[in-house]
This record gives structure tokens, C-alpha cells and sequence, in this order.
């Protein structure tokens, strides 16, 4: 049925018209060969691998991480047990901001949005009895992503487990946290070295690792469209690359290990055009803009995790039917590993149960649903090919932005993406305040007799707990040996040399997370925007 002619405009999260009818007609100037290609050919507009899932599922993750470190292992065995195939680690904020527990800024935030991790004792309980020459494990880490992976590597050696077969992810993205989410500790461009060392000292050491985890999500969760998430994406891996290559690395050493972490939102086809956008616009970037010759270096792998800001309060459990619609979009998108939201989010950090029906939902999308049985199956839907060059045009209209900015740094200092965010998130909040956009059970298909839902429990015994054992730890310690290790890092960070050799040293003897990160904060400084 027609439209009528007073019918408002239909548009996308990103501002996309949708048109009342696609036909030919709108693909008539339209390459396939050119556009699409096969799966795990270029330009990979239909996935990575030639079979996509009919080789192999993505690697079902479940986001965990609370309290200390026993408490995050035994959850960690839980999924492990339910079917998870690949760990992701979330770290409280002091971990992430360069704190140990004891310090007076952690107070009250211990072990509360992740696990707390102070020394390498805490990362030995954390991944005790995992098989870590086996399991992939993902660590949403930033500022402090070094340290987090050398405490890995050395609880590895420990178990016997050679540095060359464990592998995993540290989302080790600062340039998002400046922009998105604010996690960060030192200014971008010290911040930046930091990154380019980790390439250097992956790529000898540790290569079946993913140094980066280039992330959109927090883009994304802080407001942005679908298009200004993967533009200020790819702009910001743009840089990445840009610093390593001055670094003096080689491209297609380092390039192949990179990744991408993008956010599932409501919008379907535009949340499966976004991700065949993204591996396409990389493509183009790393071969013409870089002249990467190994095709893994231009193949945009990537994570996917559900909207946590699409998740309602109210009426909870209407947020098991969102995971799943954001679930499917990203595996039609082509994803290499998901996590899906628990329905309780919006209000804790999820329990056992809404845990494992979040790992189910996923399940059933691989094992019953059927979409995994051939790769991209909507490739040459009159919308979704439209829908996928209308977001890769306008991404790239904000990169070449970004460009003319002096790049994803220099804009970062300008404030240009953090204003273009705050407007978008405007319009997005405004739309729903007006009504012109509907969240069930939030504006519309309201009650007034939601069932209390059962929370996760938080204890308050845990902050002094992690303290009590901060104290014994550092009272069994070498201290000149740790003083003579410190003042190393601090030398390194001063000269050229690359950071994580003296980083891993320091560790080793038993320094803490935070008296790393305090040794380069003596020279790098703290970052106040």
C-alpha cells in the first residue's frame, strides 16, 4: 500500500531516509563486482572468510568481570561450562585509571563496574585453571592495557604456556576514550607511544595476540549515529597506523593483528550496512591510503557487543527481544565474535541467569535459526545495498572532516567529535522526549506494576578485603629491587626505548599496577582536557 502523502519522512539512526520501496531502479548504476565481490575477498564487503560461519561460529564471548579476582574466575568457569567460547574481562575503574585498591581515589570504587586487579597475585587468581594455550581471552582495557597483558604473559610462562600461543584482545584504544568514554590517563600523544610500542613488542613476542581493539562502542554508547561510530572509528585506526608506520614499523607486521569493536543497536538494516560499510571503507583505506600488500592487513575482524544504552529500566525483560534483534544484525553483518547482553543491565551488573540466557539467545541464532548457512545472506537486497553505501558516504564525509582537522588527533584537540556526538545525542534524546521516536515500555506501552527484578548482589566486605591483600602483598616484596625496576620505566620513558621490556621486569619483581602507571605519570603527566 502506498504511503500517504502526508506521512512523515521514515529515517535511520543515522539520519538516513528510507525510501517507501526499494526496487531495481535504485541499484541501476550499482557494480556487484566492483561493490560486494565473494566473502574473504576483497574489498570484504561480504565478510573475512570465504564460508564465514559454515567453517565456524564467531567466538560467543560473555562480558564478566566484578569484585576481585576469585569471584570474577569462578564466573569465568560458569560460561565456560554453559558453552562460552572465548573469555572477555571488564576491569573496575581503578584498574583502568592506574590505581591500586588502596589508593584514595578507588575508595568506593573497588571492584564495583569489573574486577580489581592489583598485582600479579590478582592475576594469577583470575585465570586459575583456565587453559590459556586454549581459550582466547579479550580485555577491556585502555590506559593501562600494557601492564594487563604483561601480567598475562608472565601468569602464561608460570603455567608453562609459551607466549606464542596464548591469545586474546586489549581493546587498547585511548584515542575513543578521549573522545567517548574518558578512561584515560596520560595525554594522546604519549598515550599514542604506548600503543606503537605494544605493536612492536606483539609482534616479537606475542604474535597470535590482537593489540588493539580499535572501539566504536563507546562511540556509539555516548551518543553517536551509526555512521559517526564507524567514521570516528576508522579515523581514529587511521592514526594508529599513521603512528606506527613514523614509528618506523612495517605495515603488514603489525596491521594484520588489528581489530575493530563496533555496538548492535535497534535499527537492523542499518546496523548490517554499518558493519559491510566498515570492512569495505578498510579496505580502501589500508591498500590505497597505507599500501598494506598482505590482504590480512586490510581485512577489517571485528567484535560485536549489544546496545547497553538501548537497554530499558523499565520492563527489563523487553530487553531479552533487543539483544536478539542486535544479536542477528551483527551475525548477518558478518561479526567475528559477539556478546549479548544481559536484560537486567540497565539496572546491575547481570546475574547467573540473565548471564546464561544472553549466551543462549546467541546459541540459538547459531544453531537454529539457519542464517549461518550461507555467508552474507543479504547481499543484493535492494535496501541493504543502498543503506550500505549511504553509510559509507556519509562516514566518509566526517573522515575527510577529520582530515582536513589534521587528523584524529589534532580533532580530538579541537573538540570536533566530541561536539558532533553531543549534538547527535541531543537529537536522539529529544526524539524520544517528543515522542516522535518510540522505546516500548519507556514512552509508550507503559505500567505501573513492573515486578521488582532480582539484582546482582554487591558486597561490601570486598574493598577491604582486596586492601587486606594489596598490604600483604606489598609487605612481602624486594623493595630496592621494585625501586631499581621503577626507576628503569621511568628511564625508558624519558628516552626512546620501548616501554613494555622494563614494564614486564618491574612486574616480575612485583611492583603494582599503579606504581607502574605512577612511574610514567611522573613523566608523561596527566591529561586534563
Amino acid at each position: 500500500m502506498a504511503d500517504q502523502p502526508d506521512e512523515p519522512a521514515r529515517r535511520t539512526d543515522s539520519g538516513i531516509e528510507i525510501q517507501p520501496l526499494y526496487t531495481a531502479d535504485d541499484l541501476a548504476d550499482w557494480d556487484p563486482t566492483e561493490r560486494l565481490g565473494l566473502p574473504g575477498q576483497p574489498p570484504f564487503t561480504r565478510g573475512v572468510y570465504p564460508s564465514m560461519y559454515r567453517g565456524r561460529l564467531w567466538t560467543m564471548r560473555q562480558y564478566s568481570g566484578f569484585g576481585d579476582a576469585a569471584s570474577t574466575n569462578e564466573r569465568f568457569h560458569f560460561l565456560l561450562n554453559a558453552g562460552q567460547t572465548g573469555l572477555s574481562c571488564a576491569f573496575d575503574l581503578p584498574t583502568q585509571m592506574g590505581y591500586d585498591s588502596d589508593h584514595p581515589r578507588a575508595e568506593g570504587e573497588v571492584g564495583k563496574v569489573g574486577v580489581a586487579i592489583d598485582t600479579l597475585d590478582d592475576m594469577r587468581t583470575l585465570l586459575s585453571g583456565l587453559p590459556l594455550d586454549q581459550v582466547t581471552t579479550s580485555m577491556t582495557i585502555n590506559s593501562t592495557a600494557a601492564i594487563l597483558l604483561l601480567m598475562y604473559e608472565l601468569v602464561a610462562e608460570e603455567q608453562g604456556v609459551d607466549a606464542a600461543k596464548i591469545s586474546g584482545t586489549i581493546q587498547n584504544d585511548l584515542l575513543k576514550e578521549y573522545i567517548a568514554r574518558g578512561t584515560y590517563v596520560y595525554p594522546p600523544r604519549p598515550s599514542m607511544r604506548i600503543i606503537t610500542d605494544i605493536f612492536e613488542y606483539c609482534a616479537e613476542h606475542i604474535p597470535r595476540w590482537n593489540t588493539i581493539s580499535i572501539s566504536g562502542y563507546h562511540i556509539r554508547e555516548a551518543g553517536s549515529t551509526a555512521a559517526q561510530e564507524i567514521a570516528f572509528t576508522l579515523a581514529n585506526g587511521i592514526a594508529y597506523v599513521e603512528a606506527a608506520v613514523t614509528a618506523g614499523l612495517d605495515v603488514d607486521a603489525f596491521a594484520p593483528r588489528l581489530s575493530f569493536f563496533w555496538n548492535g543497536h535497534n535499527h537492523f538494516f542499518e546496523e548490517v550496512a554499518k558493519f559491510r560499510a566498515s570492512r569495505r571503507m578498510w579496505h580502501r583505506i589500508m591498500t590505497e591510503r597505507f599500501g598494506a600488500k598482505d590482504p590480512k592487513s586490510a581485512m577489517l575482524r571485528f567484535h560485536t557487543q549489544t546496545g547497553g544504552s538501548t537497554l530499558t529500566a523499565q520492563q527489563p525483560m523487553n530487553n531479552v527481544v533487543r539483544v536478539a534483534i542486535q544479536a542477528l544484525a551483527a551475525v548477518m553483518g558478518g561479526t567475528q565474535s559477539l556478546h549479548t547482553n544481559g536484560f537486567d543491565e540497565a539496572l546491575s551488573l547481570p546475574t547467573e541467569h540473565a548471564a546464561r540466557l544472553a549466551l543462549r539467545t546467541q546459541q540459538v541464532i547459531g544453531y537454529e535459526s539457519g542464517v549461518t548457512d550461507t555467508p552474507d545472506p543479504l547481499a543484493g537486497s535492494y535496501l541493504v545495498e543502498s543503506l550500505t553505501d549511504e553509510v559509507e558516504a556519509a562516514a566518509w564525509g566526517y573522515i575527510e572532516r577529520i582530515d582536513e582537522l589534521g587528523g584524529a588527533v589534532a580533532a580530538i584537540e579541537q573538540g570536533y567529535q566530541m561536539d558532533e556526538i553531543m549534538n547527535a545525542a541531543y537529537d536522539y534524546t529529544k526524539s524520544i522526549d517528543d515522542d516522535e521516536r518510540v522505546i516500548v515500555g519507556l514512552n509508550k506501552f507503559t505500567t505501573d506494576d513492573d515486578p521488582e527484578p532480582d539484582v546482582f548482589p554487591i558486597d561490601p566486605a570486598l574493598e577491604p578485603a582486596q586492601k587486606e591483600r594489596l598490604a600483604a602483598f606489598k609487605a612481602g616484596r624486594d623493595g630496592a629491587a621494585i625501586s631499581d625496576r621503577l626507576a628503569a620505566v621511568r628511564a625508558a620513558a624519558e628516552g626512546d626505548d620501548n616501554l613494555l621490556y622494563p614494564m614486564k621486569e618491574a612486574l616480575r619483581a612485583g611492583a603494582t599496577l599503579g606504581e607502574v602507571s605512577d612511574a610514567l605519570r611522573d613523566v608523561f603527566g596527566v591529561y586534563q582536557p
